[in-house]
């Protein structure tokens, strides 16, 4: 495991200046690698994917789990050095590396039955999302991002939380809050907190349906405050649209997106 001197010495020798445009801020404290790992309910031959391994300390903390895992990094030096980096600590361990935007990765060495990262807080949202409609044979994950973020995934119907990126996150399965992680573990240490997020993929869905179900809730909370009639009406065609789809479906025009849960919003997917 790398401890927090040994991740700036090798940032020193890399000529690693972590950036904000990155969104890299690492991880020194081994304490906090074993929770999230922890946290990640990894089985031994489960299939991890990385996004955003770094210096490789959450790398080394799931290689303690899993013979085998897929790292996907963007920086060329970063991702020059982790084979190095889990060659010394990890001998016997296998890691795939891929060189990619994690916004353009469409295809990894195996389908990866995990996802497990600390998401560059810019991304983590559309990352997420994007790993999850692509790659299907995920069936769990944990993130660490932005606490605010984290509110929003695990958020329930009727909370000021709670908006698109908890809907499409329940489209998938279930997400629960893993708990909180102080900014002091961070190198450099951010200017915001930063949470956990356990997830499953539970849900049995009917792929095709998900792009309408995914438009009827960005329509949706595009101005939370109207009512699914006014709301709607660029989704349905127009206002009076939208009520007949909405009484169809079995919900209220008078309902506000807020107060739906995934399945109302499958409903009124199906009756457009």
């Amino acid at each position: 495991m790398l401890g927090a001197s040994e991740i700036r010495e090798l940032a020193e020798r890399l000529g690693i200046r972590p950036t904000k445009k990155l969104g890299q801020n690492f991880v020194i404290d081994p304490n906090t690698i074993h929770r999230i790992v922890a946290a990640a309910d990894l089985a031994t031959d489960d299939v991890v994917v990385e996004i955003g391994p770094g210096l490789g300390s959450l790398t080394l903390g799931i290689l303690a789990q899993v013979d085998y895992m897929i790292a996907v990094e963007v920086d060329p030096v970063l991702a020059s050095e982790l084979k190095a980096t889990v060659t010394r600590h990890a001998p016997g361990k296998c890691v795939d590396l891929v060189l990619a935007d994690a916004l353009r990765v469409t295809e990894l060495p195996k389908p990866p039955t995990a996802l497990v990262a600390n998401l560059p807080y810019n991304i983590s949202v559309p990352v997420l999302l994007h790993f999850l409609e692509v790659f299907p044979s995920i069936q769990k994950g944990l993130v660490m991002v932005q606490s605010e973020v984290a509110h929003r995934l695990a958020a329930k119907p009727g909370s000021k939380e709670y908006g698109a990126p908890s809907l499409k996150l329940a489209w998938y399965g279930n997400a629960k809050l893993a708990g909180n992680v102080a900014r002091s573990i961070f190198w450099p240490v951010p200017g915001v907190d930063s949470s956990l997020v356990y997830f499953d993929t539970s849900a049995d869905r009917d792929q095709s349906e998900r792009t309408t179900v995914f438009e009827a809730i960005d329509q949706a909370f595009l101005q939370r405050r109207k009512t699914l009639r006014q709301a709607l009406a660029g989704f349905a065609g127009s206002p009076a649209l939208a009520e007949e789809i909405l009484i169809k479906a079995g919900v209220s025009p008078q309902a506000r997106g807020e107060e739906l849960g995934i399945e109302e919003f499958i409903a009124i997917a199906r009756a457009k």
